[in-house]
């Protein structure tokens, strides 16, 4: 692709490169397969007749939806197949994406696994219309509806998200102080101070994917969170660091044992206090974290 930058198709898809991405992987919560989406559509791109194409946006946004809504059909098996909790593959962000509240919200950790009990079709109708703004007649294009049962189910979509999303909307300075307390908790191993910062009805979720030891199933409640974290990754002998970042448009952090990465730790917050912990430690979704991915709703 980069050795054809002077042809006319290349720049425009080069200019929406980083929308596509960002719509792929909010409906598949993978940036691997987020990229193979991307260049299904450069693909079919290509053969499109410029000269037909009123709105290009619209139309590449129509074909990596349905590129990327037959991935997310084939990887149901895989999801069912996967060892333990299934979480989103983390992406670190640049900090300006933290301050954009629509980006960082709808790339969010606790929103992205909230549209994973979603099925495909109310996933990409949602993602967007909720994050992109599609009209309903384009949104009906990409995934072969009526926009009359379009409306229906991104009515249907809202409700179930809103039902399960965040009540509260959180800044980033609020969920930065309550993950520098966690922080200093952990490094400390200090119960107490984890149990302060942790709210009653907390639930962590940790994501080994068979690859690295992780929790079967979500952990509900600050006394047996704190016990795990304390138990597992905080325990006695091992020298625990959590390095502040920002994955996903929120803060968050990189964990290091003896100086090696561990994984990845976003969080929710709620009242000051954390309310979701996700622990992401599957090596294969850890290839992210080393340089920022540019994410855009524009």
């Amino acid at each position: 692709m980069s050795d054809q930058t002077t042809n006319p198709a290349t720049e425009i898809f080069l200019s929406y490169r980083n929308l596509l991405f960002t719509v792929a992987y909010e409906m598949l919560g993978s940036a691997a397969d987020a990229e193979d989406v991307l260049q299904e559509t450069w693909l079919r791109w290509v053969k499109a007749d410029l000269d037909q194409v009123l709105d290009r946006r619209a139309y590449l946004i129509r074909i990596t939806t349905r590129q990327a809504l037959n991935r997310l059909r084939s990887m149901k098996s895989r999801k069912e197949a996967y060892v333990g909790p299934w979480l989103p593959e983390p992406l670190l962000t640049a900090p300006d994406v933290a301050e954009d509240v629509e980006l960082a919200e709808s790339v969010s950790m606790a929103l992205m696994l909230v549209l994973e009990t979603l099925s495909p079709t109310e996933r990409a109708v949602f993602v967007l219309r909720e994050a992109f703004a599609v009209g309903y007649d384009e949104i009906a294009a990409a995934v072969g509806k009526s926009p009359a049962a379009v409306r229906q189910i991104a009515y249907r979509a809202r409700r179930h998200v809103e039902a399960r999303r965040p009540r509260e909307a959180v800044s980033a300075d609020q969920t930065r102080a309550a993950l520098e307390s966690f922080r200093r908790a952990l490094e400390a191993g200090d119960l107490q101070g984890l149990l302060d910062v942790l709210a009653p009805e907390v639930v962590l979720v940790s994501d080994g994917g068979g690859v690295k030891q992780a929790a079967p199933r979500p952990i509900a409640g600050a006394g047996k969170v704190a016990r795990f974290i304390v138990g597992g990754p905080g325990k006695a002998g091992v020298a625990l660091t959590g390095e502040p970042t920002v994955v996903n448009g929120s803060p968050a952090l990189i964990l290091r044992v003896d100086g090696e990465v561990d994984g990845v730790v976003a969080i929710g917050v709620g009242d000051g206090r954390i309310t979701g912990l996700y622990y992401v430690r599957n090596p294969h979704k850890l290839t992210r974290i080393a340089s920022e991915t540019p994410l855009t709703l524009q």
